[in-house]
Formats: structure tokens, sequence, C-alpha cells
């Protein structure tokens, strides 16, 4: 099967590692034509995914319509906040009805508040046959061969068993599900309480808050998660605590750096200056869901608190503080 995979980032670069050695003809299209120049030289991706080869028969392109051109799979990995204007560019693609678009983005766009789903359904039309899939899958993980496992979600019924059958091998296990809103949110908003995990580390506040800070992270998100139409089983699966876990702990995680650089008391522009072109989605993610939540009337404690870390540089001891002495409550 020909499939395309946009965007030569980490995951990216991994996705495609994963499907050309799952025997499909893959072709790997990034932006900047400097970075695929010395990948073709190298078979290597030494600026997002270092110490991993890319395979020889996977193809390197700078012209996104002709990386797209009679695929039958085209993956989007692309940060959320750019994931429009590269549908832009598209526009005057015609995908066949049977071409399935999968999403791994994680994010709600800034402008629009919208879910990925709806992104691409404003650029290419409502008839499109989408996928999203989400879940724990840290690229330098995936890359290597160690075992993980995610899920596909579309509201058509035959495509996410599709993806399933497609990504699935020994190493790499895919779920399907039909809540495709659920499973967008959950990858999302779990970026934002990384950075919150983040802060308690860097504050080095030790087990006890950060217990606490994820359960009723895992609350919050299933509040927010159903309010706006997800189910709410699918908060407690993959893309839910599953993804929330592996981001508030794992040293791989930006999100998880950028909150615990805050704690330590390094400014935000200052983090990001750091960390030159890798994106940490919850960044962007926590305007968008302080806004959303704003526009919808949902309680949202921690996100605000994030929020008000990242826009309003509000001392993380605050933060700490604004949480814990809110009015006392039932826990359910």
């Amino acid at each position: 099967m020909k499939i395309a995979v946009l965007g030569d980032g980490a995951w990216g670069s991994s996705i495609a590692i994963l499907l050309s050695e799952n025997g499909h003809k893959v072709s790997l299209w990034g932006a900047f034509p400097e970075n695929i120049d010395e990948m073709r030289k190298t078979r290597k991706n030494s600026k997002f995914l270092p110490g991993v080869k890319i395979p020889d028969d996977i193809k390197l392109d700078t012209e996104i319509s002709e990386t797209v051109s009679d695929a039958s799979v085209v993956i989007f990995a692309i940060p959320s906040q750019f994931v429009r204007q590269n549908l832009k560019k598209l526009k005057t693609h015609a995908f066949s009805p049977k071409t399935i678009l999968v999403n791994v983005a994680k994010g709600i766009e800034n402008e629009s508040l919208k879910r990925m789903n709806e992104v691409f359904r404003d650029e290419l039309g409502g008839e499109i046959n989408y996928c999203a899939l989400s879940g724990p899958s840290h690229a330098e993980e995936v890359s290597r061969g160690q075992p993980t496992a995610v899920v596909a979600a579309s509201e058509y019924p035959d495509t996410a068993p599709e993806i399933q059958k497609i990504f699935m091998n020994k190493r790499f296990r895919v779920y399907t599900s039909a809540d495709v809103i659920g499973v967008e949110l959950g990858g999302s908003l779990k970026n934002v309480f990384a950075i919150a995990a983040g802060i308690a580390d860097g504050m080095m506040l030790g087990d006890n808050p950060k217990a606490a800070l994820l359960t009723r992270s895992i609350a919050e998100l299933s509040r927010f998660g159903t309010s706006l139409g997800g189910r709410p089983e699918t908060f407690s699966g993959l893309s839910g605590i599953g993804d929330l876990i592996v981001t508030c702990f794992s040293k791989h995680s930006r999100n998880r750096f950028v909150g615990e650089e805050l704690g330590k008391g390094r400014k935000l522009d200052d983090i990001i200056r750091s960390m030159g072109m890798v994106v940490a989605e919850g960044v962007k993610t926590a305007k968008s869901a302080y806004d959303l939540a704003k526009k919808t009337g949902i309680d949202t404690p921690i996100i605000n608190e994030v929020y008000a870390g990242l826009y309003c540089e509000k001392d993380p001891h605050s933060c700490v503080s604004e949480l814990m002495t809110r009015k006392a409550k039932s826990e359910f």
C-alpha cells in the first residue's frame, strides 16, 4: 500500500519507519528542504530523531502534492497549530473517498478552538475519510521497536479497523474506537496536565502532590471531554489515562520538560528558545483549552493555573496555593 507521511519530525519519522517495516511503500514529506536533503545523504534524522536509521526504501520528499499523489493513506504528523495552513496546500488535490486521512497531531487550534477533525473538515469538506490515532507513544521508543499500544478512532465503521491492520505488528498494537471527539480531546488535554506535572517536579514537591495532581487531572479531563461530547470510557483508555501517565512521567516528554523548567523558575520564552524547533504542544493547547472552558462554562481549575503560569507569569507557588485552597467539596 502506498502511504504518505506529512511531517518529518520525530513522530512522523517514527511512523514512516514503522510502516516501512510493515511492508508498505512510504513517502515522507518535510517542510524544511535542508532537513530532507540531510536525511537523504545520511539516512538519519539527526535534528528530530537522533540515532535512528531511516530505511533506504522510504522516499523523502519536499513537494507535498507529489507525496500525497496516489496514496491510499495520508498521515498528518504536523504540529496542530500548523495543520490548517498545510491543509490549504492540499485543497486543490482531489482525495478519493476511499483515501484515509489519519491525524496524529495532539492539540486544539488557538484561533478557532476546534479539534483537528473539525479543522480537516473546514478545509477539505465534510465527507473526508478521517481517522485520529492517539495514545502513549513516544517516538523515541516506537522508532526503536519498544512495545507500544495506541487507539485509532473514526466515525466510519471500516476505517479504524483498516488503520489497525496497516499499523499493527508484534511491537505496535492498535485498538479501535468510534469516539473521535474523546480520543482527540484526551490526546490534546493530557499535554496541558503534563506541564502541571512538570511544574510539580521542578518545584520538587514530592510524590503526594503529584499523585493528587494526576488523579484530579483525570477527573478534569473526563469532565471537559464528556461536556464536549466524548464518551466517559474513552478517558479511562489509552488516549486518556494512558497518554496522561506517559506524558506526565517520561523523560521524553517535552511538555513535562517545559513544566519542570517553569517550576525551577525559568521564564517561558527562555525555555522555548532553548528547545529550538522542537514543539511542546501543551503550551499552545493550554490557551485553547482555557478559552474553550471559559466559552463553554466547564470547571477546569488545573488548566486555569497552567494557563496563568504560562501566559500571566503567575508564580508556581501561587498556582499550587490556589489549587489547594479552593472551596472544600466532595470528591465525586
